[in-house]
């Protein structure tokens, strides 16, 4: 069925303002409706609503999904690379592709949101500093899967998310097997070819890379001008109260 799809179609699951109870039911429902992809956000604290909100830590919560579900794909959107230590990322992210039989996806980036780091004790810094620490991490990520025993269960590929075009495309051309990035299908469309240029200056296929984005969309006008800029992974945004009725009507375009 899935092969006879024009596009995929995952959803980020916001883990904020709610209870426990109602995220799990919505990871389920998702799931039952056939999405390709389950993801939720690697965040301490809410991103909007009340900054004192309910919010549940990320990769708890995917290896807990990743053993109540069946969707091809499951993962951070993404991990923030500076909240913890490389290799333990790649442990962690071992474990999970266990549990989940194989599905799991490494979504990770540079990372972003100040107040994580500040309150939890992380030194933010500038972006070439959270650039550079990605970079440093990548490589040790991919030596240290190399290493686990037991293996992946699955490919368990490398989602890196981000859009900036001198540092994080390179870094996708380099070590990603998939690429996540937000912004309108213009702006898409035109980093997606920056990054097509970054892999032919390394010599990588950019087929090679599946293309993916965080999206809001409800028509088939909005679906078609996405597919036109090159997107072939719709992932869609899943907030407290956890209404699939949109992703319900994209997943129906998808298989149209």
């Amino acid at each position: 069925m899935s092969t006879q799809k024009r596009f995929k179609v995952g959803v980020t699951i916001h883990p904020q303002q709610c209870t426990i109870a109602e995220l799990r039911d919505a990871w389920r429902r998702a799931d039952e409706l056939g999405v390709d992809s389950i993801w939720f956000w690697d965040h301490f604290f809410p991103l909007y609503g009340s900054p004192d909100g309910n919010q549940f830590e990320c990769w708890s919560l995917l290896a807990a999904a990743a053993v109540e579900t069946r969707a091809p794909q499951i993962g951070p959107m993404v991990t923030a690379v500076g909240y913890r230590n490389p290799d333990l990322i790649a442990y962690m992210a071992g474990t999970i592709d266990q549990l989940s039989g194989g599905r799991f996806v490494l979504g990770i980036g540079a990372g972003w949101f100040e107040r994580d780091y500040d309150e939890f004790g992380y030194a933010f810094g500038e972006t070439r500093d959270r650039l550079r620490t990605l970079k440093e991490a990548l490589p040790r990520i991919k030596e240290r899967i190399g290493k686990l025993r037991p293996g992946p269960a699955g490919p368990m590929p490398i989602l890196i998310g981000g859009g900036g075009e001198k540092v994080t495309l390179r870094l996708v051309a380099e070590y990603a097997q998939m690429w996540n990035a937000l912004g309108s299908p213009d702006d898409y469309a035109h980093k997606s070819r920056v990054l097509d240029e970054w892999c032919k200056k390394i010599g990588r296929d950019p087929k090679e890379i599946e293309r993916t984005a965080n999206v809001n969309v409800s028509s088939a006008k909005e679906i078609k001008e996405w597919l036109d800029a090159g997107l072939q992974h719709f992932v869609l945004r899943l907030a407290h109260p956890f209404d699939t009725k949109t992703l319900a009507r994209v997943l129906k375009e998808s298989a149209a």
